[in-house]
């Protein structure tokens, strides 16, 4: 069983992946984190993330690898646990770059699906999980929010880790994310034509996993019974 939550930046999807997850008694793979391990390695290493050759020549060379025994999975970059860095706004703000480069995109989609291999029961999120990674999910999931509702969520998700959060500021940078992310020529965010569109602008985080759960269980009685 692999369920794929694709999606636009500040949706909730690793939240409502992580959750989905722990409910079916599956796996969770944070895919955005594997680009922001990326960033953070270009970072470290003195890279220019727009220099995409350079970019991608590191890539090419990490030891990306999830520490599964970690709840949620902690995310190791050549050995070195770097999850603390995902969400530095350095980090932030370097991996849309990253997103489109299509050579790391190529590294990373190649180990998401050896994941998936290894994983088997998986709930995964990200921007091309359903479109591209893992075509034949048994379920796909598109989850949206407008722009505002989404700034809103990432600024009161900032806040209550305890960081400064002006919320125009992210609006402004989830609204340019879109456009990339939307435009890019590999993977760009779609939603898939077999994904199911859920819009939780209005819903709780309960209500987005309790209608998520149900369409799961639906589709799996649907394929044990033959339908």
């Amino acid at each position: 069983m692999i369920v794929t939550i694709d999606g636009p930046a500040g949706a909730g999807k690793s939240s409502v992946a992580k959750r989905l997850a722990e409910r079916l008694g599956a796996d969770f793979l944070d895919t955005g984190a594997m680009y922001r391990g990326v960033a953070a390695a270009s970072l470290e290493a003195g890279l220019d993330v727009t220099d995409h050759d350079k970019v991608a020549d590191l890539a090419e060379q990490l030891n990306i690898r999830f520490n599964w025994s970690d709840d949620p999975p902690s995310l190791k970059v050549d050995g070195v646990d770097v999850t603390h860095r995902l969400r530095d706004r350095d980090v932030t703000r370097a991996v849309s770059d990253i997103a489109a480069n299509a050579r790391v995109r190529h590294v990373l989609v190649h180990a998401q699906r050896w994941i998936g291999g290894e994983h088997p029961n998986l709930v995964t999120e990200g921007r091309d999980q359903g479109s591209v990674v893992f075509r034949d999910a048994t379920v796909k999931f598109y989850l949206d929010a407008s722009p505002e509702v989404r700034a809103r969520r990432r600024a009161n998700q900032l806040r209550e880790a305890g960081r400064e959060a002006d919320e125009q500021k992210i609006l402004e940078q989830i609204v340019y994310r879109d456009q990339r992310d939307k435009t890019r020529s590999d993977g760009p965010l779609i939603c898939p034509d077999d994904a199911q569109h859920i819009d939780s602008s209005g819903m709780t985080l309960d209500e987005v996993i309790d209608e998520l759960y149900r369409r799961v269980q639906e589709a799996l009685a649907g394929a044990g019974s033959g339908a």
